[in-house]
């Protein structure tokens, strides 16, 4: 994926043998999504949200990008308070992050505004009562644009108590375990070299060592899991 929240990842494996036994495409989340699912790429660190309408699936590695409490990058933003709110515009480029939004909305907040799928430029129509979802790198630049500012992993963890997984390394097929050892160790790489990941992406909207540290969980584990089986379960009734 082209967000900043993949470069600890990519890092290592850009630096590591197993790129060359791969070839790396990067593009914005639903699109990879939509590769995986019509076979034109083999794996990728795609929404969760895109297990339900997979045939097969295989969650590899011990890697993620998820959070345990506020995420950041993944929020409802509006110009009022969210219970005077009354359309929610969904990012286009997220299948989980707009899930989870419809499951939040009506689990944690017991609300029921219309919900509109939006298009490119949809940041520009948040305000009055329509609020947006709004991802990724974008997300972190509305945070200082919106009077409101709703944090989706923080309101996950809230209801549940758990982690909340927005994307994982997901193949279509069984893949070699061999080779997922060493794309395993490629993405370890990336995450014990932060520093140099922050020194590479200088970016002044947000401190990214707060980012890639504090806000974000790359580890894949039990809890992590767990939160991922609670959010298919909330998925077959949203």
């Amino acid at each position: 994926m082209s967000y900043l929240n993949t470069k600890p990842l990519l890092y290592g494996i850009q630096r590591s043998p197993v790129l060359e036994e791969i070839q790396l495409v990067i593009d914005y989340p639903s699109r990879i999504a939509e590769m995986l699912l019509k076979g034109q790429i083999d794996m990728g660190l795609v929404p969760v949200a895109v297990i339900p309408r997979m045939k097969e699936y295989h969650i590899n590695g011990s890697f993620c990008i998820g959070s345990d409490g506020p995420v950041a990058s993944v929020c409802i933003f509006s110009e009022t308070p969210l219970q005077e709110v009354t359309t929610v515009l969904l990012d286009y480029q997220s299948r989980t992050s707009v899930q989870l939004a419809r499951v939040l909305l009506k689990e944690y907040w017991k609300m029921g505004p219309q919900l509109v799928d939006a298009g490119p430029d949809f940041v520009r129509q948040i305000r009055g009562t329509t609020a947006g979802v709004v991802i990724g790198d974008r997300a972190l630049q509305q945070r200082q644009l919106s009077p409101f500012v709703y944090d989706l992993g923080e309101a996950w963890k809230r209801l549940t108590g758990l982690p909340f997984v927005f994307a994982a390394w997901i193949s279509n097929k069984a893949l070699d375990p061999r080779f997922i050892q060493r794309f395993d160790d490629a993405n370890r790489l990336g995450m014990e070299k932060i520093e140099n990941v922050i020194a590479e992406n200088p970016y002044a909207v947000f401190n990214l060592r707060d980012y890639f540290t504090r806000h974000l969980h790359y580890q894949l584990g039990e809890r992590q899991l767990s939160g991922l089986n609670k959010f298919l379960e909330y998925l077959k009734t949203t």
